[in-house]
């Protein structure tokens, strides 16, 4: 099972269409995680699995949702509602409350992944806006029974190597 997250393009659309098509033969679901300042109605966002961030005004997207996809129950938010530039400790208490496995969030713009308490917490950065690092990044996530593993690539599709981790689940 191949995980697809992006987040924060901030308007860009030929960037989501480019990733979406050069990973749809290996990716299962892809997610966005807000900010796409796109409408839920514009054809670049079929088939993303897409929250509400705090630069969208389309209020048909939802501020967070729980999913499971293969043997795991993912949390997908924004992250601007749990204060994640500061600390991702109301996120865990979301992510303990709707029992989910793996947290995907946006909002810093810095991507990294980190287990935290038997939980998986990735940011994918952000195509259009990066912070701390130069390259414009997404990520997917691969999962294979009781190991996670997590690629970082740059928009271009160029492999960001000193981010790439592997975790191992409970």
């Amino acid at each position: 099972m191949k995980v697809g997250i992006m987040s924060d393009s901030h308007g860009l659309t030929s960037e989501i269409e480019k990733i979406k098509e050069r990973h749809q033969a290996e990716v299962d679901v892809f997610i966005h995680c807000g900010d796409s300042e796109l409408e839920k109605a514009d054809s670049i966002m079929e088939g993303l699995l897409t929250v509400r961030g705090n630069c969208d005004y389309d209020v048909a997207y939802p501020d967070y949702v729980v999913e499971t996809i293969g043997d795991s129950r993912f949390l997908v938010t924004h992250g601007h509602l749990y204060n994640v530039k500061m600390t991702v400790m109301n996120l865990s208490y979301k992510a303990e409350e709707e029992q989910a496995d793996i947290i995907c969030f946006g909002h810093s713009h810095i991507a990294g992944s980190e287990m935290i308490d038997g939980r998986l917490y990735i940011n994918p950065g952000s195509i259009r806006l990066p912070r701390n690092r130069k390259e414009k990044t997404y990520a997917i996530l691969e999962l294979h029974q009781k190991e996670a593993t997590i690629q970082f690539y740059d928009v271009c599709g160029n492999l960001v190597k000193n981010l790439r981790n592997t975790y191992t689940f409970n």
